[in-house]
């Protein structure tokens, strides 16, 4: 099972093999709290039809196997260098796109701790784990949609400060869920 969903900042897949549908130019940055984004880990060209200062590609999935004795799942958080591009390269508008990157891996912790939670169910795992996916990325979806509607993608500096540190603090909060490789 395979779904690709796709919008400005997220590509999301899911799929019951370890095996991710790239490009094979692609070249992905898994998230890490000790690499931030730079403005030359973004390789695409801007868009010409957006008026977007920048845009952040980035993947989160779950990839599963299950055997006659277990059940085991590998999450996925990483940032597509070849589809992100920026227009304005400024520190400020970077800190904005990491907040993307950062969103994702807050869903990707939140992934993890409802996979860890699921009591597997052989005759009803495909459509449980679904769902939970399905839910997971909803919530992202709205939580990265309200970070831009409330930083004005940006240019309300007071909200974005309030931003990054609230994006700081829920993975603090959620910290435990990190290790989901």
């Amino acid at each position: 099972m395979q779904i690709v969903k796709k919008n400005t900042w997220l590509i999301c897949l899911i799929a019951p093999l370890i095996t991710i549908a790239q490009d094979t130019n692609e070249e992905l940055v898994n998230w890490n709290p000790e690499k931030r984004l730079d403005w030359n880990d973004y390789k695409s060209r801007p868009d010409v039809r957006s008026e977007a200062a920048a845009s952040t590609a980035t993947y989160l999935g779950v990839n599963y196997s299950i055997t006659s004795s277990s059940f085991n799942f590998k999450i996925i958080c990483s940032f597509s260098k070849n589809k992100s591009w920026g227009r304005y390269k400024t520190d400020y508008i970077l800190s904005h796109e990491q907040g993307h990157f950062d969103i994702t891996e807050i869903f990707a912790r939140k992934l993890n701790k409802k996979i860890k939670e699921y009591k597997f169910d052989r005759t009803s795992y495909k459509t449980d784990l679904q769902k939970i996916y399905q839910d997971i990325l909803e919530e992202k979806e709205e939580f990265q949609n309200q970070y831009d509607d409330e930083t004005d993608y940006s240019r309300n500096k007071e909200k974005q400060a309030e931003w990054l540190k609230k994006i700081e603090k829920i993975l603090e909060e959620l910290k435990q869920f990190a290790k989901y490789t």
